[in-house]
């Protein structure tokens, strides 16, 4: 391929730059193919009861028709100095918000929050959020049974998928990667980067992701 008055060596280091792509493309789908072939994990500790929109509702039954589930834990309250919601979650949310309709061809979605029902119903309604399942964990154990939350009380991000085999519920995969150190300071975890385009789109650009960026706070 060439582009309009590229010169030679612009193309020769795109084209170095192109077999690193494909073989990072290759990598990532031995990853995904490694996840795939996960042995089912544990039994979940209780069938967990959220408050959702249209009253309580336990683990068990967010799975609908699907047998695939996954919940995602929103830090609201950030900490428990500090009742707020993630603006980072929030910006995660807002993509995922649009993605959800799709996503539950294959499988049943949940947003897991540990501030009170109506909090966390109303904040969605100010984002704009449609198609969310939105609940709230306050009066059980999953954020911290699921790593979602800290001893401290601090809410954490998480991400797990529960399977549902012949009626046996377990758990399937987390985004563990939020508590391995991988990279230089200043990187973070980027375990969710997969669902959170954001990251994709600046990772193409000259600037990259810069260390001082934030979320917009538009909508706050």
């Amino acid at each position: 391929m060439k582009f309009p008055n590229e010169s030679a060596e612009y193309r020769a280091a795109r084209d170095r730059l192109l077999e690193a792509e494909v073989e990072l493309r290759r990598h990532t789908e031995a990853v995904a193919a490694l996840r795939r072939e996960l042995p089912l994990g544990g039994a979940p500790a209780a069938d967990y009861v959220f408050d959702g929109a249209d009253g309580e509702v336990r683990l068990s039954e967010l799975f609908g028709d699907h047998d695939t589930l996954v919940v995602y834990s929103f830090m609201f309250p950030r900490r428990p100095d500090d009742d707020t919601p993630c603006w980072s979650c929030s910006s995660i949310l807002d993509s995922l918000d649009g993605a959800a309709r799709h996503l539950a061809r294959r499988l049943s979605l949940a947003v897991s929050a540990k501030a009170a029902l109506p909090r966390v119903l109303e904040y969605g309604e100010h984002r704009g959020w449609r198609h969310l399942r939105l609940l709230s964990s306050a009066s059980n154990d999953y954020n911290r049974d699921y790593h979602g939350e800290a001893e401290d009380g601090q809410q954490l991000p998480m991400f797990n998928v529960f399977a549902r085999r012949d009626g046996d519920i377990r758990h399937f995969w987390a985004s563990e990667s939020f508590f391995r150190s991988w990279g230089p300071p200043g990187t973070g975890p980027r375990h969710v980067d997969f669902m959170w385009p954001i990251w994709g789109v600046l990772d193409t650009t000259p600037v990259g992701r810069g260390k001082d960026w934030e979320p917009s706070r538009e909508y706050d």
